[in-house]
């Protein structure tokens, strides 16, 4: 995982740099690229030397949901050119990071064994910007197995407060 982290380093700061006159935009589209670079179909598509560098960029263009913009074209042609599609997703991490690192901000993911309404998760997100000291962007995913309760990951912290983890720390301390 090194490596590919090694190879989308480069990549991720160049459109950092290339992109300041518009990070949100260009966010919104290295993201949707992530999401299609990531389907495994399209990477062994990719990988078929019988398949050429244009193909592969019609293929993605036309899955994408919304038109391109010129610099997404250039971006992806550039890495579709180097082989370097793979590292796609990587490279979207790490471009997410580098515009985190600007605005102060960091990404938080949110696990919950229920849906979260609008407003519920609003006082969650200040609760959480509080605790962490920082700005947040807050995304919930459902996880049926925690039982209730919440998982907090934020970069390396976890803040877990589900019943599936307070289950485990009463088993550990009866079996003790």
């Amino acid at each position: 995982m090194a490596e590919l982290a090694t190879i989308a380093r480069p990549y991720a700061e160049a459109l950092f740099k290339a992109s300041q006159s518009d990070l949100n935009g260009a966010a919104v589209w290295v993201e949707e690229l992530k999401e299609i670079a990531a389907n495994p179909q399209l990477q062994q598509f990719a990988g078929n030397p019988n398949a050429s560098a244009e193909q592969v960029f019609d293929v993605i263009a036309g899955v994408a949901k919304s038109a391109l913009p010129a610099m997404a074209k250039n971006f992806l042609r550039t890495v579709i050119d180097n082989g370097r599609l793979n590292a796609l997703p990587e490279i979207a991490s790490q471009f997410r990071a580098l515009k985190n690192a600007q605005g102060g901000s960091s990404d938080a993911v949110v696990y919950s064994a229920f849906a979260i309404g609008e407003a519920e998760l609003a006082d969650l997100a200040t609760t959480l910007e509080k605790r962490f000291g920082r700005k947040l962007n807050v995304t919930v995913e459902l996880q049926p197995e925690l039982i209730g309760g919440v998982r907090v990951v934020v970069g390396d912290e976890v803040l877990d407060s589900s019943v599936k983890a307070r289950l485990e720390q009463m088993k550990v301390a009866l079996t003790a």
